[in-house]
């Protein structure tokens, strides 16, 4: 759990993109890691630090598809939220994931990325891409990143670290919100975790 939240550092550049020259998704990952993980180290940036907040809504979030990720999230209860729950559910998931992404960057450093090849056909709108990720002073682990296309663009909507995904990760913890206090229940939780503390990284 600690290395689903702690290496969602990469999702801050991973996918960052021109928008007239989009990559292939392997390019696209192996390319914008390597650069924005070399940019972190080289202006050492933290967590607070306003560049790297900018870093993660100009490059990052724009590349995000947050409506498929927080419906597949919520799972089989989002078809009985209304419009405006499920609006205010991706907007504060959203929420969580950039201070995650906080408190990611202030816990690790890490030392190289390890893109895999990837076999896909000019026809596929679903890809893997898989990683292997090296933090400094530890043992190498895997990162899957999903991606969709949607229109001439590539979107990821879920990653999986040692094969843990973040979308199942946190549809359990959700459901179980749901049933307890039904969806507006989970909307005022996730407000009231986003307005009271930053996100921690699991230990």
């Amino acid at each position: 759990m600690r290395k689903l939240f702690a290496t969602l550092l990469l999702l801050t550049g991973v996918f960052a993109a021109a928008a007239d020259a989009v990559p292939a998704p392997e390019q696209l990952v192996r390319t914008t890691s390597r650069d924005v993980v070399d940019a972190i180290r080289k202006d050492n940036l933290t967590a607070n630090d306003k560049r790297f907040k900018d870093l993660i809504e100009a490059k990052a979030l724009p590349n995000f598809d947050f409506g498929r990720l927080t419906q597949l999230a919520v799972g089989r209860y989002w078809r009985e939220a209304s419009a405006d729950q499920q609006a205010s559910l991706t907007r504060e998931f959203r929420t969580l994931l950039v201070r995650t992404y906080s408190a990611a960057l202030t816990a690790n450093k890490i030392q190289s990325i390890d893109v895999k090849p990837l076999k896909m056909a000019d026809a596929d709108t679903d890809v893997t891409v898989r990683t292997e990720v090296t933090p400094v002073g530890g043992q190498a682990f895997p990162i899957d990143y999903r991606l969709t296309k949607v229109g001439p663009t590539w979107k990821v909507y879920d990653v999986a670290v040692e094969g843990a995904s973040l979308v199942t990760t946190y549809r359990s913890s959700f459901n179980q919100t749901i049933q307890k206090d039904g969806i507006d229940g989970l909307i005022k939780a996730l407000v009231d975790r986003n307005a009271t503390q930053p996100a921690k990284v699991a230990n």
